[in-house]
């Protein structure tokens, strides 16, 4: 009776197992979509020093409509920063910020790093018996880059 408790559990044991391997072969093209992302929009704001409000809309939809980030499209979070740790997430009209000051605007000089970090969640799940076993495990990922973009209405300074 014990070697087929034993065998029962050894085999229980190994099916969790091989579900959380399976569960894990799913991490990884997951991650790389969190990245490749956060990448495309690190290279939208190199490119104007911010990240315009449509490149934002169009990244979280595109995250959201992904079949894994489908399940839990509410814990995806997009956020860019720049040197002064405001926003870098603006209108898609530059001149919508003439009349603002040089801190109010989302976009700084070139030469100013924009930090663009992306987080989600994954969903680590096993089904046994019927019942599912579920555990969040949350996922960031950041890059900083530089904006290369020269705009006439802020002050340039020689570093």
């Amino acid at each position: 009776m014990r070697g087929i408790a034993k065998a029962l559990l050894v085999a229980i044991l190994a099916s969790i197992g091989i579900m959380l391997f399976t569960n894990l072969i799913f991490f990884f093209p997951w991650y790389l979509t969190l990245v490749v992302e956060t990448f495309n929009l690190s290279q939208a704001a190199a490119s104007d020093n911010y990240i315009k409000q449509s490149y934002y809309d169009d990244a979280l939809q595109r995250m959201k409509e992904r079949p894994v980030f489908r399940e839990k499209p509410e814990d995806i979070r997009i956020t860019a920063v720049n040197e002064s740790s405001y926003s870098a997430i603006g209108s898609d009209n530059e001149s919508s910020y003439a009349a603002l000051t040089e801190l109010e605007k989302p976009y700084r000089q070139r030469g100013s790093p924009v930090t663009v970090t992306m987080s989600a969640v994954y969903p680590l799940s096993i089904t046994l018996w019927g019942r599912k076993y579920e555990r969040e495990v949350p996922v960031t990922f950041s890059l900083t880059t530089i904006g290369l973009k020269h705009y006439k209405d802020l002050n340039y300074y020689f570093n």
